[in-house]
């Protein structure tokens, strides 16, 4: 056997083996001893002496192999193709030595001096007695290590394994016998010449194909070569029963040298020589030194968590990417119906409806949330190591796809993947933001299939277009819109549409000028208040304009777009008139009327205009085009505010006009005229009554109602164009229901007959035309 020890990086050297009286750092020692080689063929049960059974026993069942046999593939080859071979092992073991340190024994190196390399007794010497960190590190450390071996089992192992086809060497040479005798002594010098012999092993083996020969190797080489003994880990044998054991270097320093070199050790080890190792209150780090401000960083571990984090995220995208080029996902993509366009929401029922993408999106979930929980324990500690280091790791967790990114992926991959490019589909604008700068992969959008405006088909010949609309709608160029009554038919019932419909600056010039052609012929009711004659107004009055078109004008329903009046008052007159205004849009009943709120949900307020070189005011109310509305009667209730101190307004009863009295006379003021300004529009009171009554007896009769559809989107049509002529409320409040007076004044229709015309329009536009119902206020 032959051992050679050596000495290896920080652990120092081997310092003595096993009879040996003494050895030192640097010492090498050889013992040789080489047991001869011997051949054997294995029968049943064998096992040849220093071999192991996975390489000798080619009787045995495969299963007992093992799979740390490395040739185990070749071998279940070569068995199946020469059944009838046999194998031949040649094997050498070396023999075991126990080693250990005798060195430690003898610690005291003043009383028993030990006889040391002259080279580590010199460096010793070097060191003084306070050596300083560096000069252990460049003096010891870095030349001798930090430990050295205890003990140790020392040793290897060495076989040579040929199995020969009998059959083929038959073939080849007339004379198997010697043919395998022949190949008994090439094996043979396996352990004198190893490169020679299997070379012309291995030349055998090509040109006939009847061996084939496996080595196995532990341990040294052979008897005759140690240049590859480069490491102890070439003669060592770490087995469960023979452990390395190392030692601390400074078990054979001086005991004052002891502690500074476990200190030194330390810096050397912790901090790679940059600082000092110093602990205090159970907390370690490195003092660093001037010329390494970073020694507490751990460049290289830090580097090697980012790096493991960056593969981390990538391999949480190809993740992702797996689930889309799955089977399922593709599956998944095929039956999604393609002749209309698909909402989120359509495209989550049919998520949610394929059982075999759930349990592949199951296995997704569970994979991200194992490597979520990897990259959160990774993160921690490349936040843990860098705490001492000047710069911050900068991290980005990757975030989970939820399932509406999931829904939005499935709708870009449908509508934003064309002509090799793709892109990100917004459902609000349908359209496609395309990457890299291109507007060429978006597809054809497929038209929209649902209720109301939207598309009962999609055409064949544009799919972005309709092909056919719901009841109540019709196609107008790939479009549906609702079925509105023609203009000339709607006339027949209500004009409209006049030659009055001005503009709102030419109504306000018109207003100005006092037009005639805007003039509303009203009668002036009052039993309170004279034209053109003074009245004390501290008091409430009240003056009512009417039409009394119930009576008189029937077949015209009117138009309010504007109101003047001139009131003129006294000289140095203390008193500001304040008018509170009620329209009646279809009767005179003041009950049935709505205030006008002046000012307020962007309503106009009066305008005072003074008249020159006189004491009055024009006082000009201006609506137009879009505050107009009907009007039958208009009450004007009149107040003032006065500018003077209680004191002087205490009495103010209602009394004749004393115009001699200049204490009240201030007071008086006087209105010259009140005129309303508007139009009046046709009204065929007898049609309209005669469809309201088709719609009422097909209600009455439980009978298809929207049969006559034409009848129901012309009464549809009447009423949202009276309601939207409807004063202005509080935002959130319902709007006032114009039409229902207009039934109930103008056609004289009862509470319940008016109820069920309204009830028959609601449905046909809920349950027909698919449109939302707008809630009413009743004011009739």
């Amino acid at each position: 056997m032959t051992v050679q020890l050596l000495r290896f990086p920080h652990l120092g050297s081997l310092n003595s083996v096993q009879g040996a009286e003494l050895a030192v750092p640097g010492l090498e020692l050889k013992l040789y001893n080489c047991s001869p080689c011997s051949w054997a063929l294995p029968g049943p049960g064998s096992m040849l002496s220093g071999s192991r059974a996975s390489l000798t026993l080619a009787s045995h069942p495969l299963r007992e192999v093992g799979a740390g046999y490395p040739a185990l593939a070749s071998f279940l080859f070569f068995s199946r193709n020469y059944t009838d071979g046999k194998p031949w092992a040649c094997s050498r073991e070396f023999a075991r030595w126990k080693v250990r340190n005798t060195a430690i024994e003898r610690r005291d190196l003043v009383r028993h001096p030990v006889p040391l390399m002259p080279e580590f007794q010199r460096s010793i010497r070097l060191l003084g007695r306070r050596p300083t960190t560096q000069q252990f590190i460049d003096t010891i450390i870095k030349k001798y290590g930090t430990h050295l071996l205890i003990s140790a089992t020392l040793g290897g192992e060495e076989a040579l394994t040929m199995y020969m086809d009998k059959s083929r060497l038959d073939r080849k040479s007339g004379n198997a016998t010697q043919s395998v005798e022949a190949l008994h002594q090439l094996a043979s010098s396996y352990f004198v010449d190893r490169d020679g012999t299997m070379r012309r092993l291995h030349e055998i083996q090509i040109s006939t194909g009847a061996i084939k020969v496996t080595e196995t190797r532990t341990g040294p080489l052979g008897c005759n070569s140690y240049d590859n003994l480069d490491s102890v880990s070439s003669v060592l044998l770490q087995s469960t029963e023979s452990k390395l054991h190392l030692q601390g270097l400074q078990i054979i320093f001086p005991q004052y040298l002891q502690e500074k070199f476990v200190q030194s050790a330390l810096s050397y080890i912790m901090c790679n020589g940059e600082g000092e190792y110093v602990c205090q209150s159970s907390q370690c780090r490195c003092q660093c030194a001037e010329e390494f401000p970073q020694c507490n960083c751990p460049v290289t571990d830090i580097q090697i968590l980012e790096y493991t984090l960056a593969n981390m995220a990538k391999s949480w995208a190809e993740a992702y990417k797996d689930l889309e080029n799955s089977d399922e996902f593709k599956s998944f993509m095929k039956r999604l119906p393609s002749n209309h366009f698909l909402t989120i929401g359509s495209i989550h029922q049919h998520w949610g409806n394929d059982w075999d993408l759930q349990n592949r999106y199951k296995l997704l979930q569970s994979a991200t949330e194992a490597q979520r929980q990897k990259i959160q324990r990774t993160a921690r500690k490349l936040f843990g190591l860098s705490v001492r280091c000047r710069h911050n790791p900068n991290h980005q967790l990757p975030r989970e796809r939820t399932i509406q990114q999931w829904l939005a992926r499935v709708q870009s991959l449908l509508y934003c993947n064309e002509n090799g490019f793709w892109g990100t589909f917004l459902e609000s604008q349908r359209s496609c933001v395309c990457h890299g700068s291109t507007t060429l992969c978006q597809r054809p959008i497929p038209c929209i299939i649902g209720g109301n405006n939207s598309c009962a088909m999609c055409s064949l010949a544009n799919i972005s277009l309709c092909g056919s609309c719901n009841k109540g709608y019709k196609l107008y160029r790939g479009r549906c819109e609702p079925q509105n009554v023609d203009s000339e038919r709607s006339e027949q019932f209500i004009s409209f549409e006049t030659d009055l419909d001005f503009q709102d600056l030419e109504l306000k010039y018109l207003l100005q000028k006092m037009d005639s052609r805007l003039y509303v012929h009203t009668t002036f009711i009052s039993n309170e208040i004279r034209l053109d004659t003074f009245f004390d107004p501290r008091w409430r009055k009240r003056m009512s304009l009417t039409l009394k078109s119930n009576k008189n004008r029937m077949d015209f329903i009117h138009m309010v777009i504007g109101m003047s009046m001139r009131i003129c008052q006294m000289r140095n007159s203390s008193l500001d008139p304040m008018f509170f205004v009620y329209v009646n849009p279809f009767s005179g009943s003041h009950s049935e009327g709505w205030n006008m709120p002046f000012g307020e949900f962007g309503y106009p307020r009066w305008e005072k205009i003074r008249l020159q070189n006189s004491q009055c005011y024009n006082w000009t109310l201006l609506l137009g085009n879009r505050w107009k509305t009907f009007f039958e009667t208009v009450h004007i209730y009149l107040r003032s505010r006065t500018r003077l101190p209680t004191l002087l307004r205490n009495e103010t009863g209602q009394g004749p006009v004393d115009l001699s009295d200049p204490s009240k006379r201030q007071f008086y003021i006087k209105i010259s005229d009140v005129q309303v300004f508007g139009y009046s529009l046709r009204f065929n009171a007898d049609l309209l009554r005669s469809a309201v009554q088709q719609v009422n007896q097909s209600y009455t009769q439980g009978g298809q109602f929207y049969s006559s559809s034409s009848v129901m989107l012309l009464l549809l049509d009447i009423r949202d164009r009276i309601n939207r002529l409807a004063p202005p409320v509080a935002p959130g409040k319902p709007q006032l229901d114009l039409f229902s007076c207009m039934l109930k004044h103008r056609l004289k229709l009862t509470n319940s007959e008016i109820i069920r015309v309204n009830h028959a329009l609601d449905l046909y536009n809920t349950e027909i035309l698919k449109q939302s119902d707008q809630m009413t206020a009743k004011l009739c």
